[in-house]
Order: structure tokens, then C-alpha cells, then sequence
């Protein structure tokens, strides 16, 4: 079964893969490596999710902010993989960053979202290294961003 089937099983419509506002592009490809910029937390209506876990958010809700990161994610990845994910050979990382208060210390918990995603989607090949860092703000106050490295064929 495709990625693209899989995910149409799974009920999951991928956002369109957007270029970035800033000085730096949304993915880069050196050798065998894919490496996607962060993708920052937006609803499906393409509204930011914007607060503080711990205080605007839950870790259940936050977790569902990491989803949506991880659509973004594997949107930029199809992109840049000329509309094609079976050229995804696996994920190696994904750093999630989550916009929370001092005193929150469930950052892994939110950043499975992200993960859990990733793995259902690709399978084995979805299985990865991680970080989970705290941030006391993110770009246009978001609660949640994730970047990502895949090897691809």
C-alpha cells in the first residue's frame, strides 16, 4: 500500500506544503538526507494554534498540535520528494519544541504526537531519534514546532 493510500485509509488530508516567510527555505536535500524546517502548529482551517501548554493547553490537546506539525511535516516531504513519499527510505529525527509554561515537564508526551504520527503513517520506516525541548516562546506564539530529517532513495 502507497504512503498516499495509507494515508487516505487513515482519514488524513495533508495541508499544502507552504514556502517559509523567512531567510531560509522550507527543506533541503544533501546527499541522501531531507531535512525539513519547522513546521509550526495550525488547525486544519489553516488557523495557528496559538497559546502556552500548561496553562492554554493541555498535554492531550498539545499532543494534537504535534499532529498537525507532522502532517505539515510529511506535506513538505512529499514536496519535496516530487509529489512522491515512496522515496521516503525512513525517518531519522524529529526535534519538537513545545511553547510552555516554566513548570510543564510533559514536553515528550506532546511531541508523541508528532511521532506516533510519523511511525503510523511510514511503518517501521517511520521509527526515529528525538528531542523534546521546552521553549518559552515560539514563532507567532504557536505551542508547538517540529523539524525533521528523513534518508530518501
Amino acid at each position: 500500500m502507497s504512503i498516499d493510500d495509507k494515508l487516505n485509509e487513515m482519514g488524513l488530508v495533508l495541508p499544502k506544503a507552504t514556502d517559509p516567510v523567512g531567510s531560509y527555505v522550507a527543506t533541503k536535500i544533501t546527499g541522501t538526507l531531507l531535512y525539513i524546517s519547522g513546521q509550526i502548529s495550525i488547525d486544519a482551517e489553516g488557523q495557528l494554534i496559538i497559546g502556552k501548554v500548561g496553562k492554554d493547553f493541555n498535554t492531550e490537546q498539545a499532543y494534537k498540535a504535534a499532529e498537525r506539525c507532522a502532517l505539515s511535516i510529511i506535506s513538505q516531504a512529499k514536496k519535496a520528494c516530487g509529489g512522491d513519499l515512496s522515496k521516503i527510505k525512513s525517518c531519522i529525527k524529529l526535534t519538537g519544541f513545545v511553547n510552555s509554561t516554566d513548570d510543564f515537564i510533559e514536553q515528550p508526551k506532546v511531541i508523541n504526537g508528532a511521532s506516533d504520527l510519523i511511525k503510523k503513517v511510514f511503518g517501521d520506516n517511520g521509527t526515529h531519534t528525538r528531542a523534546a525541548v521546552s521553549t518559552n516562546s515560539l514563532p507567532l506564539g504557536v505551542a508547538v514546532e517540529v523539524d525533521a530529517i528523513f534518508e530518501i532513495n
